[in-house]
């Protein structure tokens, strides 16, 4: 028989990026006593990784949970609650996670509106059926528009197809960072209005506790004492510590488990529990070759329940042995069988996540839903200490079904100044982009929405912000699969690259300087066919920066010391990923990261070159 769990609610706070998502889910924290009064907690308690806190995003979904006082039943109720990432590359994360709640908090920026993001997070919500309270954060920017953006927000709904019980959503507005809320844009002293909403917005679970138990796996983890720890509800049943539980595989095969230990979550704790029943959202440990999207039911009874399904990967790149000739110098794992189990190992918790053999048995290939998600993983695994090398990302093709090829699209907004528009427009243009919308704001910002090909993106960002200064703002939404537009140009300059090993001489600089911008200093180890800067025109330049100046006598030597280079560009590792050409790969080790071509050998790199103009004037 089923009843409504009157002490429990699930729900997961989704946004766009940096609407205020892991700052509220601190006021949440602070307000219902998780900590004590004296008790000094960072801010963005809930990003703890490391990656995160630097790049101030959230990237993986993450579990706590708080218990208030529910005046109307006269009991304390226990709020499960799932912060999401708000970046279009880690949507994989709020698809896996959503089928765990029962509703959801949708914030939006007080002055900036639903954004694409917001779009997409709101659209695979409404698919499952959750109800929603819409909260209005940043209340206190200068430049806050509440009403058009509840207008907005409504206008969303409807146009993603939400019913008449879905579309009649309370409003909160709130001031996360200093924990305020109101019902309306007077904001009172706490975040009481907010508890009241979830309380009576969001359902309590109905649940089936007669029912065999049934629990999807949401999430991987690892547990330094206790091995890997499954993560997911308790879809119907009851289960406790010691059972017998059945594992059903993906591929349908049944496996025989215990449960050996059950944790539920407390603030940032997890507390070790005896039993817990449908509605309830845990973790088992010990459950060592248990993978995402499997379920874990009676023995008696086993029955899966549906497989998590996420969108499919729109970028690609290789992953492979380094083969520089600095190779083995800096990192600790390196060989193919090494890189082969850390990324096979990713997909048991990376689900948008796809990796594939090659040919070559020293290179993989991974498919990703974005540069920004690739990029994750290269940083990650460098920090562990591994040592490899990426080609340049590229677009995921597929064949239509009349037989043309199509190509991934996405929708981009972007704000930028009045007077870098034209620039933007101009950029856009080559990269064969269709303008769909194009408003000034009362700031005098210009606000644009475009339609463009997934690869003409592809190195897109870092011109973008040279273009604008640093103050343009991009974001992207993957639009889907249209017939492939062409041929276009991303990148018009070529490389400066060194025409043989050593180090670099203030000398031998000097000359490259000249020729284009530098991204190495003087005494930096250096080797054929690594690039070591940006050429002013397209093509490449192979240049000696290692030459020195033949001194003859004292008063000459002492004329270099009157050398001043200008300091090389420091460039991240997304900016290196967005800068590579075909014809290039990334060498990426824990403490160096270089762009190098995939033939060091000068001589050879001209005759292909030269091989390839041939074959050109032969077709016209």
């Amino acid at each position: 028989m089923k009843q409504n769990r009157l002490d429990l609610r699930n729900i997961a706070i989704i946004a766009h990026v940096d609407h205020g998502k892991t700052t509220l889910v601190d006021g949440l924290l602070r307000q219902a006593h998780v900590f004590r009064e004296n008790q000094q907690v960072m801010e963005r308690v809930m990003d703890s990784n490391d990656l995160e806190r630097e790049r101030g995003i959230t990237i993986l979904a993450k579990n706590t949970a708080i218990s208030i006082w529910d005046k109307e039943t006269r009991q304390n109720v226990k709020i499960n609650i799932v912060d999401t990432p708000g970046h279009a590359d880690f949507g994989g994360e709020v698809e896996r996670v959503l089928n765990m709640v029962d509703g959801v908090l949708l914030l939006v920026d007080a002055a900036e509106g639903p954004m694409p993001q917001t779009r997409f997070v709101l659209k695979k919500a409404l698919e499952l059926d959750l109800k929603a309270v819409v909260v209005i954060n940043k209340m206190d920017r200068k430049d806050a528009e509440p009403e058009r953006v509840v207008n907005d927000t409504f206008d969303l709904f409807i146009e993603l197809g939400a019913s008449d019980e879905q579309a009649e959503f309370p409003v909160i507005y709130t001031q996360a960072t200093t924990g305020k809320s109101g019902t309306t844009p007077e904001l009172g002293p706490d975040l009481e209005p907010l508890f009241q909403a979830i309380l009576r917005r969001i359902p309590a679970p109905l649940v089936d506790l007669d029912e065999p138990l049934q629990m999807l796996v949401t999430s991987i983890g690892y547990d330094y004492f206790r091995g890997v720890t499954a993560l997911g509800r308790v879809h119907s049943g009851k289960i406790r510590t010691g059972q017998e539980i059945a594992r059903v595989r993906m591929n349908g095969e049944v496996i025989s488990e215990q449960v050996r230990f059950l944790y539920s979550h407390n603030g940032l704790q997890r507390i070790e529990i005896e039993h817990a029943q449908a509605g309830d959202i845990v973790s088992i440990a010990g459950l060592e070759s248990v993978e995402i999207g499997e379920t874990l039911t009676d023995l008696e009874y086993p029955k899966s329940l549906p497989a998590i399904h996420v969108e499919e990967p729109t970028v690609r790149m290789t992953f492979g042995v380094n083969t520089s000739p600095l190779s083995g110098r800096e990192g600790r794992w390196g060989t193919s069988r090494r890189i082969r189990e850390r990324l096979f190992d990713e997909l048991r918790r990376n689900v948008s996540l796809k990796v594939g053999e090659t040919e070559n048995k020293d290179t993989f290939l991974v498919s990703g839903r974005g540069e920004l998600h690739l990029a994750i993983l290269i940083e990650t695994m460098r920090r562990e200490g591994y040592e490899f090398q990426v080609s340049r990302p590229e677009v995921i093709y597929r064949e239509g079904s009349s037989g043309e090829l199509l190509e991934p699209f996405e929708e981009l907004h972007i704000e930028t100044s009045s007077e870098s528009t034209g620039v933007v427009v101009e950029m856009l243009g080559i990269r064969r982009g269709k303008m769909v919308d194009m408003r000034e704001l009362n700031d005098g910002t210009v606000r644009m929405v475009y339609i463009v090909p997934t690869r003409g993106l592809l190195g897109f960002r870092y011109q973008f912000l040279t273009a604008t200064r640093g103050l343009g703002l991009m974001n992207t939404l993957f639009h889907g699969y249209e017939s492939m537009v062409g041929p276009m140009i991303t990148r018009q300059t070529g490389s400066l690259v060194a025409w043989e090993s050593g180090a670099t001489t203030t000398y031998g600089l000097k000359n490259a300087e000249e020729r284009g911008i530098l991204f190495v200093g003087p005494g930096i180890e250096v080797y054929e066919g690594m690039v070591v800067g940006e050429y002013g025109k397209s093509g490449d330049l192979t240049i000696n920066v290692c030459k020195r100046k033949q001194l003859t006598n004292i008063r000459q030597s002492n004329r270099d010391i009157d050398v001043r280079l200008t300091s090389p560009r420091e460039m991240s590792l997304d900016e290196k990923m967005e800068y590579l050409s075909d014809d290039e790969l990334l060498e990426v080790t824990p403490q160096s990261i270089r762009i190098r071509k995939r033939i060091l050998d000068s001589e050879e790199r001209g005759k292909l070159v030269k091989k390839a103009k041939e074959l050109l004037s032969e077709e016209k």
